[in-house]
């Protein structure tokens, strides 16, 4: 079955501020600018898979002292404990907290996982021209934007306690280094999601130019 034609294939571009379909009548499509909003356009985005790469590795290695620094200690009458995302879970788990200890497992740990892991195969899919369904790769480079802001959900929780919980010598809550690694994971993940040009999934010649 014949593959029906790309918009790049027919000289056509998509202005990425207002969604306007125009032809391509620039220099390969790098000096054109939106008839409608003015908006710089361009055919594929200027080092996407370098950039990607780049911010993709960095939040991998960020994830390891973000799972195993403390991400909060709390102090209670003087006494403080230092608790990991994961010792959170767990001690919610005790308590019988479950249904925040799996929204707080799924959203802090298996959805970073899954978003850096779907990335992962998008990269490589492209880069070595895996035969991959490009509907399902679009749909799976949706659904990484989709959730991404909603990985920060520890985040919220600690500055949320942070300002509610202030009973002076009586209780204390002190965000940790892990909590600034995991926000760092966060942010850098939905970086790499927007630098990554999806249009080059239904490239038939993988260009990073």
């Amino acid at each position: 079955m014949k593959q029906p034609a790309t918009a790049r294939q027919m000289g056509l571009i998509r202005c990425h501020t207002c969604g306007k379909l125009a032809f391509d009548v620039g220099h390969d499509g790098y000096e054109e600018h939106c008839p409608r909003c003015r908006a710089h356009m361009h055919m594929r985005a200027t080092n996407s898979l370098s950039r990607t790469w780049a911010l993709l590795i960095t939040a991998a290695i960020l994830y390891v002292p973000a799972n195993v620094l403390p991400i909060m200690t709390v102090t209670y009458f003087g006494s403080g404990q230092a608790d990991t995302i994961m010792t959170g879970v767990i001690t919610l788990l005790q308590h019988g907290s479950y249904p925040v200890a799996a929204v707080i497992f799924i959203a802090s740990i298996l959805v970073p996982v899954l978003k850096m892991v779907a990335l992962l195969i998008l990269l490589l899919s492209v880069q070595l021209k895996w035969a991959l369904d490009d509907r399902q790769r679009t749909c799976m480079y949706r659904a990484v934007e989709l959730v991404g802001r909603w990985s920060m959900l520890d985040i919220f929780v600690i500055a949320l306690l942070v300002a509610l919980v202030s009973f002076g010598s009586i209780a204390q809550i002190i965000s940790g280094p892990g909590a600034t690694a995991f926000g760092s994971v966060v942010i850098l993940t939905m970086l790499a999601a927007t630098t990554f040009d999806a249009r080059l999934i239904w490239d038939k010649e993988v260009t990073d130019d």
